[in-house]
This record gives structure tokens, C-alpha cells and sequence, in this order.
């Protein structure tokens, strides 16, 4: 009897669970991805420069002050949106490193040269190690790293005059 009983309760049961699971993925934020990276360093790489192969960065390039380093591509239609506000962005003096993911290098420099460099340093990930370390999904990806080297914030999707202004200048200016 029992059995007939949990057998006639299983789909109900099964329905709530699902109801309940898809409730709370209409109220997230998509672009709220955890990173276990918060609160750590900036992983151990050695990168080529976009520019000059023979150059290499490695993490030492993120203590010193606080910075934001931009995970961009030229096939990304998003960071295109986004490459304007960056150039903004580092025309007020907000310092960017940008990490080209997986990318062609000759379309990248190109890309720079027509649309404005807001980059300090540019790394060339073009395997996608660096990338692959820090957890990126996709681009855009920004991180927000302290003056030690710190990874303290990950936003996904464009950084815009928008969420700039809302939620991501305060975040920035809060970094030591």
C-alpha cells in the first residue's frame, strides 16, 4: 500500500522540486558567476605581450595599485559594445590590463589600433591558459584586483556608463 502511495506521490513530488529549482533561476543575476578566485591572488602565468612577442608579463603586472583586467576578443560582439566605455574608463585614469582570449593576434592589433588602446599591458592568451585559470566563461569578463595583486570582484557581460555608475565604480574605488 505504501509503495502504491509514494509511486502515486513520485510525479507530484518530482514537479515541486523542478518548480521550485526554475522559481529561483528567474530571480538570479547572470552576470553574478561565484569565482573561488575572490579573495586570492591573480594565478601564476607568463604571457606574451599582443604586441611584441618576444615580451613577456607575468603577475607581478597587477600589484602596485588597483586595476581592472579586461578578458576581451575581437569575436565577441559584446566587447565591441563595450571597447567605448574602456576607453573612457582609462581616459579618467582607471588603469586596464587586457587579456585577448583566444583570439587571432594580427585581428587584435588591428581592432586596437581602429578602436583606441584603453589597455596598459596586453596580454595575449591566445590558448586560453590564463583565461582558463581564472574561471572565464566567456567575454567579456572583468576583474577588479587590488594594489596586491588580489582578485576582489568578477563582473561578466560589458562593463557600461550604466552598471559603471550603479553597482561597479563604488567596487573599484573600494580596492586598496
Amino acid at each position: 500500500m505504501n509503495k502504491r502511495i509514494f509511486y502515486f506521490l513520485l510525479p507530484l513530488i518530482a514537479f515541486l522540486f523542478m518548480a521550485v529549482f526554475l522559481y529561483r533561476g528567474l530571480y538570479s543575476d547572470a552576470t553574478e558567476l561565484e569565482s573561488v578566485l575572490i579573495g586570492k591572488p591573480v594565478p601564476q602565468f607568463t604571457l606574451q605581450d599582443i604586441y611584441q612577442q618576444d615580451k613577456q608579463h607575468d603577475a607581478a603586472i597587477f600589484k602596485g595599485e588597483p586595476l581592472l583586467l579586461n578578458v576581451w576578443a575581437t569575436w565577441c560582439p559584446t566587447c565591441r559594445a563595450e571597447h567605448t566605455f574602456l576607453n573612457s574608463l582609462a581616459e579618467q585614469g582607471v588603469k586596464i590590463v587586457g587579456l585577448n582570449y583566444k583570439d587571432d593576434r594580427v585581428k587584435a592589433i588591428k581592432w586596437l589600433e581602429q578602436l583606441g588602446n584603453p589597455y596598459q599591458v596586453n596580454l595575449y592568451d591566445g590558448k586560453g591558459l590564463l583565461a582558463l585559470d581564472l574561471g572565464v566563461y566567456g567575454a567579456p569578463e572583468t576583474y577588479f584586483i587590488d594594489s596586491q595583486g588580489v582578485i576582489r570582484y568578477r563582473h561578466v557581460g560589458d562593463v557600461n556608463a550604466r552598471n559603471w555608475q550603479a553597482e561597479l565604480a563604488p567596487i573599484f574605488a573600494g580596492l586598496d
